[in-house]
């Protein structure tokens, strides 16, 4: 479990559309289940399907557009109250949904989504509880329990990179394989150590 928790952004996890050209309503995945990510740097990650569960009720969440809400917000859900914003969570991951304001941003998000520029989502989040493990030669990291939502956001890049996250559960794991091959190899030495005296012994009793 961490103590100190980043704040972590995926982009591109999740898909986002317009449901009728003629419609300002809204909706998209900010985050798939059981997906592996590409590279991030060492490592892949997967978010379990139970991650979100009660997260909704403690988060206060904002939709905003590549997640700068300095240029305004598309929708709310405030500690599970859809003030704005409805947010879910079934069998395909975090689903959300709002009917776009008729504001400046509003209208661009539905023009790039219209035009095919905006279709993939986004999140940021803190992480309460994830599993690191080695397979094969790569570092699998699956997060098991986010702790708090901070936004959901259609973005422009589709990238899944770019992100920064608690590493200390990989550097533990990394520390533990290191401790492992240490004992492993004083094992191998002590027993040729020991067949070394034995073979010794029976020289000179021979």
């Amino acid at each position: 479990m961490n103590d100190t928790k980043k704040i972590e952004i995926r982009n591109g996890v999740g898909s986002v559309k317009r449901t009728l050209p003629e419609s300002r309503h809204v909706e998209g995945y900010a985050a798939v289940f059981n997906q592996w990510s590409e590279d991030l740097g060492g490592f892949r990650e997967k978010i379990d399907p139970k991650a979100f569960e009660g997260v909704i009720a403690r988060s206060d969440v904002f939709a905003l557009l590549d997640h700068d809400r300095r240029r305004g917000i598309l929708g709310r859900c405030k500690y599970g109250n859809e003030i704005s914003l409805r947010l879910s969570v079934d069998d395909h991951g975090l689903r959300y949904e709002f009917d776009a304001p008729e504001t400046e941003l509003g209208n661009q998000l539905l023009a790039c989504l219209q035009r095919g520029e905006i279709d993939a989502s986004s999140f940021a989040f803190t992480v309460l509880d994830d599993k690191w493990e080695r397979v094969g030669d790569e570092y699998q990291r699956t997060i098991t329990q986010i702790d708090e939502l901070f936004d959901v956001s259609p973005v422009y890049s589709p990238a899944y990179t770019q992100t920064e996250c608690d590493l200390r559960g990989l550097d533990a794991l990394k520390a533990e394989e290191r401790a492992a091959e240490e004992r492993a190899a004083a094992e191998q030495e002590k027993v040729a150590l020991g067949k070394y005296l034995a073979d010794l012994k029976a020289e000179i009793n021979s």
